[in-house]
């Protein structure tokens, strides 16, 4: 009998190390990965003035149940793990649903929502909360446990980067999974599991062969910028509250 794959969705806002991430799992070879397989979707449904928004549409498939039924289909490459990196923002509120989101075991990456906010006003004009996904974030995270049962890890980016192989070893641990050092270090360059939107957003991961140094000090905002991540910072400290904690 084949074993049933584990199906990894990890959850994240933008400009965290989510892409790093899923090199690291990606460089696994017993792993396949899916880059932000809703990102049609959700633009298509939204309207959202994103970077290549037409392009992506066009693209990909804007059926978010069609989308699921891949997602809970085979593995590409018939391998024992699937890692399906989402962003929280993609999360529609019909995807809010036990049959969709209970067929995945769930991981959440975090981060300080005064840092996020100043890098993602590096690459767009404007923020909001609902953009970095903190709300969506926190609302399915109380979804997988409440509704669904799990006890999903959650991964801390600022304190990832001051120890990740001791983070990682933690986080296979919990997966039921074997660490292998090749998480820790991959060939730089895109890749082709990488989504049509890498030309704008991944231009450091490209360069990259591994995660990066620790986190600066939390940058200074002000006006708009800092209410968005003043509203964030308490959905963020609840979720930092239960971050997987390395030893």
């Amino acid at each position: 009998m084949t074993a049933t794959p584990l199906r990894i969705a990890m959850w994240s806002g933008p400009r965290n190390i989510s892409t790093a991430m899923m090199r690291a799992f990606e460089n696994r070879p017993d792993t396949a990965v899916v880059d932000e397989p809703l990102y049609g979707a959700w633009l298509d449904a939204t309207d959202e003035s994103h970077p290549m928004a037409d392009e992506i549409i066009e693209a990909m498939e804007t059926d978010w149940r069609v989308v699921w039924r891949t997602l809970v289909g085979p593995v590409p490459g018939g391998k024992a793990i699937w890692y399906q990196k989402h962003m929280t923002h993609h999360l529609l509120p019909p995807m809010l649903d036990a049959e969709w989101l209970g067929a995945f075991t769930h991981v959440f990456l975090i981060r300080d929502p005064r840092a996020m906010v100043a890098s993602y006003l590096n690459k767009r004009d404007t923020v909001s909360d609902e953009a970095i996904g903190v709300p969506q974030q926190w609302a399915l995270y109380r979804f997988v446990t409440e509704e669904l049962g799990q006890d999903p890890p959650i991964i801390d980016s600022g304190e990832f980067l001051r120890d990740p192989e001791g983070h990682l070893r933690a986080l296979c641990d919990r997966l039921g999974i074997e660490f292998t050092d090749r998480m820790l270090r991959w060939p730089e360059g895109p890749r082709e599991t990488d989504g049509l939107w890498a030309p704008h957003w991944y231009d450091m991961v490209w360069k990259s062969t591994g995660f990066g140094p620790p986190p600066a000090a939390l940058p200074d905002l002000d006006g708009d910028a800092a209410d968005v991540a003043a509203c964030c910072v308490p959905s963020y400290e609840r979720l930092f509250e239960k971050r997987l904690r390395p030893g």
